[in-house]
């Protein structure tokens, strides 16, 4: 624009916008309040720019534009930060400001500093009070931690009068800032109670920087969270007291970040739990995508979502090849010892008969699984392939099942739920089954909600295969007080489904209170010679399950109709592949099929990370290393 047009611009009334379109202009543009812009004085003072009227000079196209405008009217540049020359430097170099202009600028960066994000933390130099739990520094009037909320120490007073201001130093605004939140900073870097708070934070949010500046600093990885460090962090959906970072990792799926924390904790300390898919993540990650990939649709008047598979879990037998010591440590890391004893405890739900558990060889053992509220699908994802169900796989096809063959299941639910209402001399009305029903089905979409009976059962036809339920019948709380009853416990059936379509090897799974675990037994050396009374021989390894109680008495065998349950036994001998022992138990016959690829590669991986530790015991040179030297011709193994 010509200095004539600029002049024109500037008088009233020759061609000067009014005030009214500027506003609408400015408020176009977003532009905050009045008060809200912290670069205006209170009293009207010429600007550098010279402009008539308190206006500021645009510096790319030098139109003056009203002082309420954040952006040129003519090219939409954004006005200059501070419209006033409060530390600029004129000719080169400009001397301290005076006692006057001093305190005109100390007042003019009030809002400043109070207003600027990067100088919460010390922005004032006041006496401010450091929280104990989180190291921030607050205001001294503050009775509350700004940060965490937590209260000001009562031996820091907030002062009545606080100190006069300091004089501002000729810098710019940021270097006032930033050097006064250094000391904060770094404060709050080194104190290893903030840095644990925020390793919590980063396991959740899925932040490896925070957890590793952790550890770097010499954190301590199985840290518990403190009741009070669990309600500071104010996340109950979260963060519970107890919990260690290998608890979050875990519950948050957080294997990149579990892996470095398992790295950190040697010995395997109480408590820790070191699953053969945290040995080996992407072994593990691959099953599940195989997992995923093996559920098929069938169509037509049952459709149901299933695998196209039948895998069985059992533990190495090469367990037995390690030291005791580290047998013992593998099984600690491995088992969840507490669900064992309950299963085990009088009377006694697993592992009551000698001649199944010794014999036999199919003792039974409970293998520690997460309690995120996918234990069941968890567990049957163990049982089938050593591996938790992450990826949510299982869940999906059964909460599609239960949506796309919702009758049948119905029909099935219905007839059971009236019957167990029979005997109690009640019986429900429709609306009361349809409205329970469909808290059922919306439960087994919902990640993390816990399950039902009829959820067992469904999935008993996804894997097209029984599932064995070793459960109590009370459940108690911690303190041994009963809660109620569970009615877990018992043999699921795929009824729905073929029987030449199923097959007739059983899933085996414990339950205690609330809380499902995959049952497993050892892989033998070699095939057993002992052959039961109706047993027919096979090239398959077998494991033998239990079909009674300690008393004899058949277990509740679920869902079926008035007349199957008065051949309950024959109903079982149908769809599971049962047997007497020479004992005379009637116990059902699990298949040890050969591993799958990507489950045999997982568990070497796994038994190779206690193999080293066993070599780690016994020193640098193993006993018997030159002896597999010399009698083996091989190239050399890992062991080697």
């Amino acid at each position: 624009m010509s200095a004539a047009g600029r002049e024109a611009a500037a008088e009233p009334g020759a061609g000067a916008e009014p005030e009214g379109a500027q506003c609408a202009l400015d408020a176009s543009t977003n532009t905050p309040p009045q008060s809200l812009q912290v670069t205006e004085s209170a009293a009207p003072a010429p600007t550098s720019t010279g402009g008539s009227g308190g206006k500021w000079q645009c510096e790319t196209c030098t139109y003056e534009n009203f002082p309420l405008s954040r952006k040129c009217t003519m090219c939409r540049t954004s006005k200059p930060l501070l419209g006033e020359d409060i530390l600029r430097l004129q000719d080169g170099a400009r001397a301290l400001p005076h006692d006057s202009e001093a305190d005109a600028v100390a007042e003019r960066l009030k809002p400043l500093r109070i207003a600027s994000p990067v100088g919460q933390a010390g922005a004032s130099c006041q006496a401010k009070w450091p929280c104990p739990t989180c190291t921030y520094e607050n205001w001294p009037r503050s009775l509350k931690c700004a940060m965490c909320g937590a209260g000001a120490p009562a031996a820091v007073p907030a002062p009545a009068h606080p100190p006069p201001e300091p004089r501002p130093a000729p810098v710019g605004i940021n270097d006032i800032c930033n050097s006064q939140n250094a000391s904060s900073n770094d404060k709050r870097r080194n104190n290893p109670d903030w840095l644990w708070l925020q390793a919590c934070i980063g396991v959740v949010e899925g932040d490896v920087g925070r957890v590793e500046a952790y550890l770097a600093a010499g954190g301590d990885p199985a840290r518990a969270l403190a009741a009070h460090e669990a309600a500071l962090l104010d996340r109950a959906s979260a963060f519970d007291a107890g919990h260690t970072l290998v608890h979050l990792a875990i519950r948050f799926q957080r294997e990149d970040i579990l892996a470095t924390l398992l790295s950190r904790i040697s010995g395997g300390g109480p408590g820790l739990k070191r699953s053969p898919s945290y040995i080996a993540p992407d072994v593990a990650a691959a099953i599940r995508r195989h997992v995923a990939a093996s559920i098929r649709y069938k169509k037509g008047a049952f459709p149901c979502r299933y695998l196209n598979e039948f895998c069985t879990f059992a533990l190495p037998a090469e367990i037995e090849e390690l030291p005791v010591a580290i047998q013992e440590q593998l099984f600690s890391e491995l088992l969840d010892r507490d669900a064992q004893q309950t299963l085990e405890a009088e009377p006694p739900l697993i592992n009551w008969s000698l001649e199944l558990c010794v014999r036999l060889g199919s003792r039974l053992h409970a293998l520690w699984n997460r309690s995120a509220g996918d234990c069941l699908l968890d567990a049957v994802s163990q049982c089938a392939y050593g591996v938790f169900d992450r990826r949510g796989a299982l869940r999906a096809a059964l909460a599609e099942s239960l949506l796309a063959a919702g009758e049948r299941f119905y029909e099935r639910w219905a007839a059971w739920e009236r019957l167990g209402a029979a005997r109690l001399h009640y019986a429900p009305e429709e609306a009361q089954l349809r409205a329970e029903w469909a808290r059922l089905v919306a439960a087994a979409a919902r990640p993390g909600t816990a399950l039902h009976q009829l959820h067992v059962f469904a999935l008993a036809h996804v894997a097209r295969r029984p599932i064995i339920v070793y459960g109590v019948n009370v459940v108690n709380s911690f303190r041994g007080e009963a809660l109620g009853y569970a009615r877990f416990q018992g043999i699921y059936l795929p009824l729905l489904w073929e029987p030449a379509l199923c097959s007739k090897s059983p899933l085996a799974v414990g339950y205690t209170r609330g809380h499902f675990s995959a049952l497993v037994p050892v892989e033998p050396y070699c095939r057993r010679h002992y052959i039961c009374r109706d047993e027919q021989e096979e090239t398959d390894e077998s494991c033998y399950l239990p079909l009674t109680d300690c008393e004899g008495k058949l277990l509740p065998v679920h869902f079926l109709t008035v007349d199957e349950m008065g051949d309950s036994e024959g109903m079982v001998r149908r769809w599971l592949s049962a047997c007497v022992t020479g004992g005379g138990q009637l116990c059902a016959r699990q298949h040890l099929h050969p591993r799958p690829l990507l489950v045999a590669q997982l568990l070497e991986e796994w038994l190779n990370h206690y193999r080293r530790l066993a070599q780690q015991a016994r020193g640098p040179f193993p006993p018997r290393l030159h002896a597999q030297l010399a009698l083996s011709s091989d190239p050399d193994t890992d062991d080697e």
